[in-house]
């Protein structure tokens, strides 16, 4: 290991967390900083820690003041602000003037920040989330949280673009709004009494665990009501790359909201890592926004007649020769063949030795997160998905695969809970799907785009879904647990039979999946966490 004078451990020490080891990680500095350390430790013979020292620390131009930073930071301990610490601005200034000569966007992947996302309509999380790299989102579930609470003036809490607000469908478009808000609101109690009365009881069955149970299935069954300009929170954590490109997209989009959120992401993130968010007010930046708006086919695609479709995954295309792919790629690393000599020579083989490879290769899973090595990604399937948004809400976050969605409306019908109906509520959630559509048609003939925000979740959407086999194996298995809600379970279970028809010897390899039904989807998973607590408690006596 390097070492470092009494002096110059104790300039270093507030920000990195040991002085001894290989590993190590920096604190007490702001994002800019640790993206340009990294930006110039890339080009430097120096170690990381001696790079921060004689180029940062002890550069004056930066704005370390080292003696007042070492004394506040203190034995190490991380402190908030680091504005004391450094001088943000002036780290930031040197950034810009030195180190972007780099001309490497990825540079702008070596510092991140957390945003917040509040008010935000469920239509702009989809969007939002659209952008699958480098970013880690949150969002507020309406599996496990009740959206019954109005605002402070008493208004349900739903977005209206302001050009639908200043047109003549603003009133039915806030009645619509308000009524199924009103449904939702009315039927949780009523649904609610209806599982209370059905959830099995035992002794392993706590009372935060009954309540849990509860409340979960009554949000699985009623958040179909939900219209999609439900308003809603997120929280993402992301690179500076990935957040430039995002509010890029953003400011290109045709509504009025993905354009302000664009505008408030980006002055909220200049307070954190302002050399990464940027781009976008450049003249590159409005380059981009301007070739966005300029290949969307909102013509084209309106011109060909629409179709209805049935509820269900739909596998439209996928690689014949997928076991060929697998196998071959399974013994690159290991042979010294090329690839196409290497199919070719699987080609050749007995279908059973072939399978015996891909078998040997995926060795035995003793769970589902025991996943097959990128030898399966050599093998595509392409499904044509219809379900309803809020399954497509669940769905969408899965980021290793294309997902392609076409714009939400009425035309594919609803989805009725069975529950909805056995707890004596369907002509209630029938009235409000109908005024929903009938809303739906007329604001969607001059506005398709706002249109799709007065859509209740119950209403199914289209979307594709292209992934390899390794993806297509890890969201099966993942989204077909009995915890998951019946609505994408029944799509994973989908997709899996599809698979399976035309691949059987590899869809053999999905061992983990749960092609039952539950009454309680979240029964088991509360008793689990009952069992966690219990020892936590033990292991604590309490």
């Amino acid at each position: 290991m390097e070492t470092f004078t009494e002096e110059e451990r104790r300039l270093l020490e507030p920000f990195v967390s040991n002085m001894e080891r290989p590993v190590f990680v920096l604190r007490n500095l702001p994002e800019v900083v640790k993206g340009a350390l990294f930006s110039r430790y890339s080009r430097s013979a120096k170690s990381l820690r001696r790079t921060l020292l004689d180029e940062f620390i002890r550069n004056k131009e930066i704005g370390f003041d080292a003696p007042s930073a070492a004394g506040k930071a203190g034995s190490g301990a991380a402190k908030s602000g680091f504005e004391d610490i450094v001088a943000t601005e002036k780290a930031e200034q040197f950034y810009d003037r030195v180190l972007l000569g780099y001309g490497d966007d990825s540079v702008a992947e070596l510092a991140g920040a957390h945003i917040a996302l509040e008010d935000i309509s469920i239509i702009a999380t989809k969007v939002v989330e659209d952008a699958r790299i480098g970013l880690s989102p949150l969002e507020k579930s309406t599996r496990y949280v009740y959206f019954d609470q109005k605002d402070e003036q008493g208004r349900w809490r739903y977005h209206i673009e302001p050009d639908l607000a200043e047109s003549e469908y603003a009133g039915l478009y806030r009645e619509t709004c308000d009524r199924l808000f009103t449904t939702y609101a009315s039927l949780i109690p009523k649904v609610s009494g209806y599982v209370s009365e059905r959830v099995p009881r035992d002794e392993k069955l706590s009372d935060r665990a009954y309540e849990a149970v509860v409340r979960s299935k009554t949000c699985d069954i009623i958040r179909g009501l939900l219209p999609a300009s439900a308003k809603t929170n997120m929280g993402f954590f992301g690179n500076g790359r990935a957040y430039e490109y995002l509010i890029t997209k953003l400011y290109a989009d045709p509504l009025a909201e993905m354009r302000a959120l664009a505008a408030s992401m980006q002055a909220e993130l200049r307070t954190a890592i302002p050399s990464f968010v940027k781009r976008p007010d450049t003249a590159h930046g409005k380059e981009t926004q301007e070739y966005i708006r300029r290949t969307r086919l909102d013509a084209l695609g309106a011109a060909i007649p629409p179709e209805a479709g049935n509820e269900g995954a739909v596998l439209v295309d996928y690689d014949g020769d997928a076991e060929e792919r697998i196998a071959a790629a399974a013994l690159y690393p290991y042979s010294g063949q090329s690839m196409s000599g290497l199919l070719e020579h699987v080609k050749k083989m007995p279908e059973a030795e072939r399978e015996g490879i891909i078998a040997a290769y995926v060795g035995e899973r003793a769970n589902r997160r025991h996943k097959p090595g990128r030898a399966f990604e050599c093998a595509r399937y392409t499904f044509d998905v219809c379900a309803n948004y809020g399954c497509y809400r669940d769905i969408h976050r899965h980021r290793v695969l294309t997902q392609q969605r076409q714009p939400l409306g009425c035309l594919h019908g609803y989805t009725l809970p069975k529950e909805i109906a056995d707890a004596g509520c369907e002509a209630e959630f029938k009235d409000a799907m109908d005024a929903a559509k009938e809303a739906w048609g007329q604001i969607a003939a001059k506005r398709p785009l706002q249109a799709q925000y007065v859509v209740p979740l119950a209403y199914r959407i289209r979307w594709q879904m292209t992934m390899n086999l390794r993806e297509a194996i890890h969201f099966c298995e993942l989204r077909s647990q009995m915890q998951g809600h019946i609505d994408y379970r029944r799509i994973a279970q989908g997709m899996f039979r599809e698979i399976e028809r035309v691949q059987p010897s590899l869809a053999r390899h999905m061992k983990f999946m749960d092609m039952k039904e539950y009454a309680f989807e979240r029964l088991e998973a509360e008793k689990k966490l009952d069992r966690k607590i219990a020892e936590s408690m033990k292991k604590h006596g309490n």
